[in-house]
């Protein structure tokens, strides 16, 4: 006896739920690719992709997903042989670093506290030392999947001119952008990627570059670019050479609808949805780790982001029997831990399509699952999130 049946939610932090106005905007025939409604498309899409990264840089739209954007990143503005710096907060700048390298980069990991940000202060003492400016570029994600660590992007760039470095600032923004404030141009930021399946609401297949002036003159002398990501070709007047070749028609026709929703709804506002509903998630897990078998895998409560939670097992317990419950037998699907936290944590995602329904009825999954499979918990997390959207949502 299950009682899954119903809609299911889907709880794991990319792809995130689909709204149904993006699928139905998707749901058309067709058509020419060289003029007309589709080159409108494009030149929309790029300019309100400025809008949400906020920079009046150059945007450009791959079909790939982020790691596609990682390699159009890097391809873009590094040779073979130079050297950047990789601050790590998790697992997903690292594995950035790991493609660079592939590439003919020379990378360095500057290495973090384990579930920590990355330090600014540290980051400043490395730069400092790199008295000859051989590091080419610094790589850092804003949030990372994995840990779920958020990071301070103004406070690197700070660092970094503290240092008086000339690297470039690239930054990963594929989990945070559209789920809390990035501000490209304010914060020296010179290369931003992300990706269109989460806080963009779009199905997977799409990735995304912003780029600075600064960016844009290292890309002058790169010696890595191909002819599919490079950006100069990707700048040429025929529409198609946008996309190197066949627009992904359909899924632009889904993310135009998706920028509508959200810059309808506001950033500001979009930004205020997700801090609370993250809130609510924290609120269940902190009374969920009084059991003593979860607790939150990001010590730091500053550092905890506003798009995913991962949530550490405790004491030999196991994830498995409880990710199996919650899907089986109540539809709810959380994410698994990944990299280093592979058979230790499971991850509730709050990012993208999502509101207090959605998420209450996550929290009310993971709960009577772990009822139900005899972890030990403190009683009441879905009750401790209640009371938070409860008091923090006016009336």
């Amino acid at each position: 006896m299950t009682v899954r049946n119903g809609r299911e939610f889907l709880s794991i932090p990319g792809p995130t739920t689909v709204p149904d106005e993006v699928l139905n905007a998707m749901h058309r025939p067709a058509i020419e690719i060289y003029s007309g409604v589709l080159e409108k498309t494009t030149y929309s899409c790029l300019d309100d992709l400025k809008k949400i990264f906020r920079t009046a840089g150059n945007t450009y739209i791959y079909a790939a997903n982020g790691h596609g954007a990682w390699e159009a990143a890097v391809t873009n503005v590094l040779s073979r042989g130079d050297k950047i710096l990789i601050l790590e907060s998790g697992r997903f700048a690292i594995g950035w670093g790991e493609m660079a390298t592939m590439l003919g980069v020379d990378s360095e990991i500057l290495h973090a506290t384990p579930c920590r940000a990355v330090d600014p202060a540290a980051v400043e003492a490395r730069l400092r030392a790199d008295s000859d400016g051989e590091f080419r570029a610094v790589l850092v994600v804003q949030v990372d999947t994995a840990s779920g660590v958020v990071n301070d992007i103004a406070a690197i760039r700070r660092a970094m001119d503290a240092a008086g470095h000339g690297a470039l600032l690239m930054v990963d923004t594929i989990a945070s952008l559209g789920t809390m404030p990035f501000e490209m141009d304010e914060w020296g930021v010179d290369v931003a990627v992300s990706g269109a399946q989460k806080g963009l609401m779009t199905p997977p297949g799409l990735s995304f570059i912003a780029a600075s002036d600064k960016a844009k003159a290292a890309h002058q002398g790169a010696g890595l670019r191909t002819v599919y990501w490079d950006w100069t070709r990707r700048e040429g007047e025929v529409h198609y050479m946008k996309y190197c070749g066949t627009p992904p028609e359909h899924m632009l026709f889904g993310l135009r609808k998706a920028m509508d929703m959200l810059l309808e709804e506001g950033l500001d506002h979009v930004f205020e949805r997700h801090r609370l509903l993250a809130e609510a998630v924290r609120r269940a897990v902190a009374v969920w780790a009084e059991g003593g078998a979860v607790d939150f895998n990001v010590p730091e409560a500053s550092e905890r982001s506003n798009s995913v939670t991962t949530v550490l097992m405790r004491n030999g317990h196991k994830p498995k029997p409880l990710l199996d419950f919650c899907e089986h037998k109540c539809g709810v699907v959380l994410g698994i831990g990944i990299g280093e936290l592979g058979g230790k944590a499971f991850r509730i995602a709050h990012m993208g399509y999502v509101n207090a329904p959605m998420i209450m009825g996550t929290l009310s999954g993971v709960e009577i699952g772990m009822q139900a499979v005899g972890l030990p918990h403190g009683k009441g997390g879905a009750q401790a999130a209640i009371d938070w959207l409860g008091q923090s949502v006016a009336a």
